[in-house]
């Protein structure tokens, strides 16, 4: 169960991976696919693949439609790609579609959550999802209570080590477990090398909300002020957030004088390794985080330098993963620009950082984190077997 391409809804990349690392295993027969309907039309499927389109961003009957999906074509187990606004931005389509593990258990279907943030490390006003601290504070407490909906999954498996001491300390949780992110593809060492021409800052993601380009555009006029016009370029990579819409059509708008800045929009697969290559830095303007950075993995892979914000647990979650970065203070654009500037003037730090961001995003590949899935699949499998057998 996950957002798949075509569809541009979050984490549809990680989605992407999933599954071709869930075909490739010897112990797969078939994968089904529980995948959203977009505007962009639905994946075809194919021997060994069924794409079953049965649920869509915001909206009510989510619940209802993937049970009736699971229901019809009984699989073995579901593992679920899930973060907290996965099935929406509203708070009951949002709210709702969380409790699907609940629901899969009384189903009788085994299942592994693959659980990408947590509601109480998310700062609700900044992510776009309350207008109050008042607000805030109520989401907050909704969100312990779909956490503990989550949780009722035979597993979930977290990508960052703290995630898992907190829901063990704070929800008293047995079945939480760590799986590393992985790396999406083998790849071979890549150059850290600038390629020719004007040096291009790369900023890539679903934006809007926390994920903002304003203070980066910022920034890079400051440098531009500052003599380094001739040779740099912008590039803000990407589309809206569900949160967001028209949030980059008022950013190209707003920005339209601003030289050598490129908005290509959405990146196919496809093009994201010519696209991460090309960079001399990868930047991160946000506000606050909800989690793991599936882009700043993507950096990694491709060896680039990354100017990261200094935001409450970031910098030790990043860190905590192998990736380093040079930091600046989140909301001030002079920090951001010398941050860049650091890494742009330094071409020995630049290729270190690239290197060591490489060797973290690609220390496990994600083939290995899936078959390690499957392994856990088979394990519950079997206790549910062998519960029935000694009936």
């Amino acid at each position: 169960m996950t957002a798949y391409p075509p569809g541009r809804n979050s984490l549809n990349e990680f989605g992407h991976h999933l599954v071709k690392h869930l075909e490739r295993q010897p112990e797969v027969a078939e994968v089904v696919v529980f995948a959203d309907e977009t505007d962009a039309g639905v994946a075809p499927s194919r021997p060994g693949l069924r794409v079953e389109a049965c649920w869509r961003f915001n909206s009510v009957g989510n619940l209802v439609r993937i049970a009736a999906a699971v229901r019809r074509t009984r699989p073995d187990a579901v593992l679920l790609n899930l973060q907290f606004a996965t099935f929406g931005d509203r708070r009951v389509a949002g709210g709702l579609g969380l409790l699907l593990p609940l629901v899969l258990r009384m189903l009788r279907v085994p299942s592994i959550v693959v659980l990408h943030n947590l509601a109480d490390n998310v700062d609700m006003r900044d992510a776009g999802f309350a207008s109050s601290a008042a607000v805030a504070r109520l989401l907050t407490m909704a969100g312990r209570i779909l956490t503990r909906a989550l949780l009722k999954a035979d597993l979930v498996a977290l990508t960052i080590p703290r995630y898992v001491e907190f829901l063990q300390r704070s929800y008293g949780a047995e079945n939480v477990v760590l799986a590393p992110h992985g790396s999406f593809e083998e790849l071979a060492v890549p150059s850290v090398d600038v390629p020719p021409g004007r040096r291009r800052i790369l900023a890539f993601g679903k934006w809007g909300t926390y994920k903002t380009v304003d203070i980066l555009v910022q920034a890079y006029t400051e440098l531009l002020r500052r003599g380094h016009g001739d040779d740099l370029e912008l590039v803000l990579a990407g589309t809206d957030s569900p949160n967001s819409p028209g949030y980059m059509a008022s950013v190209a708008e707003r920005f339209a004088d601003v030289p050598h800045l490129v908005l290509p929009g959405y990146v196919a697969e496809e093009d994201v390794p010519a696209l991460f290559s090309s960079a001399a830095v990868v930047a991160f303007p946000y506000t606050s985080t909800t989690g793991s950075s599936g882009v700043l993995h993507q950096a990694g892979e491709y060896g680039r330098a990354a100017v990261l914000p200094r935001i409450g647990d970031l910098v030790d979650i990043i860190e905590e993963e192998g990736f380093r970065g040079v930091y600046f203070e989140p909301g001030d654009a002079v920090s951001l620009a010398d941050a860049l500037q650091t890494v742009l003037q330094d071409d020995d730090l630049r290729s270190d950082l690239g290197r060591r961001n490489f060797a973290a995003a690609t220390g496990i590949p994600m083939f290995e984190v899936v078959h390690w899935h499957v392994l856990h699949l088979q394990r519950l499998l079997d206790r549910r077997r062998a519960r029935r057998g000694a009936r």
